[in-house]
């Protein structure tokens, strides 16, 4: 028996607490929810981290949170060694804020680095304090250029939000997806679109991870470097503050 999940952060990217009930424990310790504001690890993304409040004031600590049998199943997997809750028991859910905030920043710039980049994206993985976007291009691009490039995106203070369509408006407009090798998560009858720029002015782009709501928020970021991995293959590598700001560290 597959459990669903209401995944509160597909509505509401700065949800950091919520209550939810125990729906399973599974035999690895892992744990179920009937709701989870704790994002799921997919699409580069990192899962949430944080911790659940027990009534008596404990706490369990949770070191990943990932996907279990389809999308619809999210399992929250603590620390060794930690307490079991019970069936139906109700928590208070704490994600690691300041984690979560610093992914969303850098996956919003991975959205904005595909703009300046309009090729087709073979790879990707955001981190806290790294994130790498790989695109189908040979030429020679220079990195200075595209940070700057970046930074207007940022300082534009674009707004950034979500549409939903169909799964079938996604079948037949196939074109709006930039990943080459990883298609949207499809089959739960609905797909998010993150949009940049009153109405969609900068970029559209099925993802179904978490971003910020105004590209001011991302901060100042640099492309530290670009790797060539191929005939038709450039690896960026993006990073939080400025070149300056690395060279003096």
């Amino acid at each position: 028996m597959i459990r669903t999940v209401t995944a509160l952060f597909r509505e509401d990217f700065y949800l950091s607490t919520c209550e939810a009930s125990v729906t399973a424990v599974l035999e690895d310790g892992g744990i179920e929810l009937d709701q989870t504001c704790f994002y799921a690890t997919s699409g580069g993304q990192p899962g949430d981290t944080g911790f659940f409040e027990r009534k008596d004031g404990s706490r369990i600590p949770i070191v990943e949170t990932r996907h279990g049998a389809t999308k619809d199943v999210i399992v929250h997997v603590p620390a060794d060694g930690q307490a079991r809750p019970t069936l139906g028991e109700k928590l208070v859910l704490h994600i690691d804020w300041p984690r979560r905030y610093r992914l969303m920043r850098m996956h919003t710039a991975c959205h904005l680095l595909s703009v300046i980049c309009p090729y087709p994206v073979t790879g990707a993985a955001v981190g806290e304090e790294e994130s790498r976007v790989d695109f189908d291009m040979g030429e020679t691009i220079d990195k200075d250029e595209v940070t700057a490039a970046l930074m207007k995106l940022v300082d534009a203070n674009h707004p950034v939000y979500v549409q939903w369509i169909t799964d079938d408006e996604l079948a037949a407009n196939p074109g709006i997806v930039k990943s080459k090798n990883v298609r949207p998560p499809i089959g739960m009858g609905r797909v998010s679109l993150v949009c940049i720029g009153e109405d969609s002015s900068i970029d559209s782009q099925p993802c179904g991870g978490t971003h910020v709501s105004e590209t001011q928020e991302v901060g100042a970021i640099h492309i530290a470097k670009i790797e060539k991995k191929g005939k038709e293959n450039r690896r960026f590598r993006i990073r939080f503050g400025t070149p300056e700001d690395r060279a003096a560290s």
